[in-house]
């Protein structure tokens, strides 16, 4: 049995909401890097035994990633099943239709999305595992950064910063369509909600944005 439409936006909405809560608080975790080499550490250390001794060592870890794969496919899932049936409903191209918002955003969150995904299979196998980072030792997360966003690295900065803008116009659009799903149309609650998608966006982009940028112009050594 095929979940219903409205049971396909629940899923994007209560899928993107996880993410969203997961990429803040990632972001807040990043910013200790400016405190210092120690507290950088410490607080990585510290995700590794959240849960013990009730969870072996790196379990948490373990169970938020596949939770949050769980949540990534889910919001794929969705948004491709919904794309495909609004494409059926509507089998008669229209002759002529005007450059909106609608087709705009459609275009960066299909490719946005390609991007993304990219990035989280690339930022897993480099921070996460090890293997394409230039240390890739997981008692020395600090380190681990440092390298990763190097100046003579300039080509990892660049698709980290184009990755991570692509998940702020994302965010941004994901935040005003589901407002309009929700049937929040009038032009007071539209603007709310864009200016809020807005900030939300900026604000997402400038905190995971700093470290690199940070680590580049040798603000944090």
């Amino acid at each position: 049995m095929r979940p219903s439409s409205v049971a396909l936006k629940l899923i994007m909405a209560v899928s993107g909401i996880a993410l969203v809560l997961f990429l803040f608080a990632h972001a807040a975790g990043n910013l200790k890097i400016f405190i210092g080499n120690e507290d950088f550490d410490h607080y990585a250390h510290w995700l590794r035994t959240i849960g013990t001794p009730l969870l072996p060592d790196v379990w948490f870890l373990w169970i938020m990633r596949i939770g949050l794969l769980v949540a990534i496919f889910a919001h794929i899932y969705a948004a491709t099943q919904l794309t495909i049936r609004a494409k059926k409903a509507r089998p008669v191209k229209y002759a002529h239709r005007p450059k909106v918002q609608g087709s705009y955003a459609a275009r960066t969150m299909r490719w946005g999305g390609v991007i993304v995904l990219l990035f989280i299979i690339y930022h897993i196998l480099d921070l996460t595992t090890g293997h394409l980072n230039p240390v890739g030792d997981s008692s020395r997360p600090h380190a681990n950064v440092i390298a990763d966003f190097a100046p003579d690295r300039w080509y990892v900065t660049l698709f980290y910063v184009v990755s991570v803008i692509m998940v702020g116009l994302h965010l941004r659009h994901g935040i005003w369509s589901a407002v309009r799903t929700l049937g929040q149309q009038t032009k007071t609650n539209e603007r709310r909600a864009q200016v809020t998608a807005l900030v939300l966006s900026v604000v997402l982009v400038a905190m995971y944005l700093s470290v690199p940028f940070a680590v580049t112009f040798g603000l944090v050594e």
